[in-house]
């Protein structure tokens, strides 16, 4: 569905291109015959950097601004590098969200992540359980950041009229996904140990926590469809959850990984590890009534994004 707001000449500046998710949203604004995708690379522009990205936004002006750009990471990443990730992620959002206003770009959207969520919340989470408890302590410090983005869209849709908004994705997956085991997310670092595991004659393959906590995932692919959706539709919310409504057990998570890659071998459960989120699972209902809904399956969506996996990483210095 290609968006009302924005019209095909439209100069949209997707910050983040080449992550998981600002990658299937530049395939998606190409795919939809959007002519003037705006990228930059690290080395073009710092986006840490606030004078850079300020004088970048003023002089380019973009009609809409997606901000896919973010240090993120698992638990292990978290819990390792928390100062990194307040830091660098509030930079990186004031530079973009605040430099977008002076700039005078009417529209924007701002990545946000189910992780915000207090750990202790109903289920599955409505929009409205946002800061109604504190969040996992595990990755307290990055959402305490994402919270600050989320805040400063609305606050400035509030005095401004801009349409600032925030969508809140679950665990995203699929290709170009980061498959670093020290800071990737539990799906692509489960793919990644099975690989190398079934290569190395099916050696056990260990996998943290007990595998009892429950997550949601969601294709980049039908991200990327989602914010487009959102991008186009007349009605603006202050921030949107973006999902399928469905969850599954890390455990049962890893057993359908297991059996895609073709690992035979033993898993071992190191429950000293952390579990995180006891259950994180994103109440959809907003975003449905708007008339939106998912497409691809977890089951689907692991099958190809092992297959890019294999193409485009096996045979790198990842294995």
């Amino acid at each position: 569905m290609c968006s009302k707001a924005l019209k095909k000449d439209a100069k949209v500046f997707v910050a983040g291109h080449r992550g998981l998710v600002g990658s299937g949203i530049c395939r998606k604004l190409q795919s939809e015959g959007m002519t003037d995708v705006i990228t930059k690379t690290r080395s073009e522009l710092d986006l840490q950097s606030q004078s850079e990205v300020f004088a970048f936004l003023a002089s380019v002006k973009p009609d809409a601004v997606v901000v896919a750009a973010a240090k993120v990471g698992g638990i292990r990443a978290n819990s390792e590098f928390p100062a990194d990730f307040i830091a660098q992620n509030m930079n990186i959002e004031y530079n973009l969200i605040w430099g977008s206003h002076l700039a005078d770009v009417q529209t924007l959207v701002f990545l946000g992540s189910s992780c915000v969520y207090p750990r202790e919340t109903s289920q599955p989470i409505p929009e409205e359980a946002l800061l109604t408890g504190k969040p996992e302590p595990t990755n307290a410090p990055y959402a305490v950041a994402k919270i600050a983005g989320i805040y400063l869209c609305d606050a400035i849709s509030q005095q401004h009229g801009r349409k600032y908004f925030t969508a809140m994705p679950p665990n995203v997956y699929g290709p170009f996904d980061n498959f670093d085991l020290r800071t990737s997310h539990v799906l692509p670092a489960l793919m990644r140990k099975f690989h190398e595991a079934k290569l190395d004659g099916q050696r056990p393959v260990e996998v943290w926590g007990t595998g009892t906590p429950r997550r949601e995932f969601l294709h980049t692919d039908d991200v990327a469809d989602a914010i487009l959706f959102l991008l186009g539709h007349e009605e603006s919310h202050k921030l949107v959850n973006v999902g399928s409504s469905s969850a599954i057990t890390i455990r049962d998570l890893a057993h359908l990984i297991q059996s895609e890659v073709g690992h035979t071998g033993e898993l071992v459960w190191n429950s000293s590890m952390p579990d995180g989120f006891p259950d994180k699972t994103m109440d959809v209902k907003l975003l449905t009534s708007m008339g939106w809904k998912h497409r691809i399956s977890l089951e689907e969506g692991i099958r190809t994004t092992y297959a890019w996996y294999k193409e485009s990483l096996a045979g790198s210095a990842l294995t």
